[in-house]
């Protein structure tokens, strides 16, 4: 005779770690989609700068027309998902699936982090095309320096000081609190005012995103909120409760969205990677 030992199931199911949106801070909403797919944007060029004449017609220079560039911004994320819970599996396994839980669940560890990878890939791939990019892999004695280099880069394209942030790995993070070079290590735990932030390094807001989030070989986006355009056009989601065909739960999400660079403002954009 077999002896069949007893099993039992739990009735708590065992979480995964989540995160909220870790990039809302680096983007805008500038623009408003509702009712298109895309949005054109101009660009209006400088004039040229003449030395004045004191004789003749054209004293100020010869009259050029001003001209334009246009950006289309075509919203490309259309994503979706949809579960079914049906009814006698619901009641056969202690009712652990719950439609209300696995949405909430569904958005947090799916929704959020695939919005916030495409805000970094569109970030990091605008940059690189820009040449703002360095691809040397920084160590616990050159991460600060890596990191004044990006900040020198911002300046020298006159983008604003206030309002930096940097979307830095785990290991990026790591790196600057071991550099020697790195004085002012009592930034890094001041002023948390955003999701993610885990100090500031001169005066950029530091954000700590898993490398995970990042195209590959990454240690850190530097960047302004002002170039980042990043819509979410349409969230929906539904429980529908017996829909026709089912008996159970019907769970169904949609998400329109997507991230623009401004072809403006592609210099307030930084990348520093570990390999080319």
């Amino acid at each position: 005779m077999a002896v069949n030992l007893a099993q039992k199931y739990s009735s708590k199911v065992d979480e995964r770690f989540k995160l909220n949106s870790l990039t809302d801070a680096l983007v805008n909403q500038d623009y408003d989609w509702a009712g298109v797919v895309t949005i054109t944007v101009y660009s209006i060029p400088n004039a040229t700068m003449n030395d004045y004449v004191r004789t003749g017609a054209n004293r100020y220079g010869t009259p050029e027309e001003l001209q334009d560039t246009i950006q289309d911004m075509t919203l490309t994320q259309d994503r979706s998902f949809s579960v079914t819970i049906d009814k006698g599996n619901a009641t056969e396994q202690m009712m652990v699936k719950k439609a209300n839980k696995f949405l909430k669940r569904q958005i947090d560890e799916v929704v959020i982090p695939e919005i916030d990878t495409r805000r970094l890939a569109v970030m990091s791939a605008a940059a690189i095309a820009n040449g703002a990019v360095d691809t040397t892999a920084p160590t616990s004695s050159t991460a600060y320096s890596k990191f004044l280099t990006g900040m020198e880069v911002l300046s020298e394209a006159k983008v604003p000081i206030k309002g930096r942030i940097s979307a830095v790995t785990p290991n990026f993070y790591s790196l600057i609190k071991e550099d020697n070079s790195f004085i002012k290590q009592s930034e890094m735990g001041q002023k948390i005012a955003i999701n993610g932030q885990v100090g500031e390094v001169d005066g950029a807001k530091i954000v700590m995103i898993p490398s995970s989030y990042f195209p590959a070989n990454h240690a850190f986006i530097l960047t302004h909120p002002v170039a980042t355009v990043a819509p979410r056009k349409l969230e929906e989601y539904k429980i529908h409760d017996n829909p026709p065909g089912i008996n159970g739960k019907l769970i169904e999400g949609r998400n329109i969205f997507d991230a623009f660079v401004r072809n403006s403002k592609v210099d307030a954009i930084y990348v520093q990677k570990t390999a080319a």
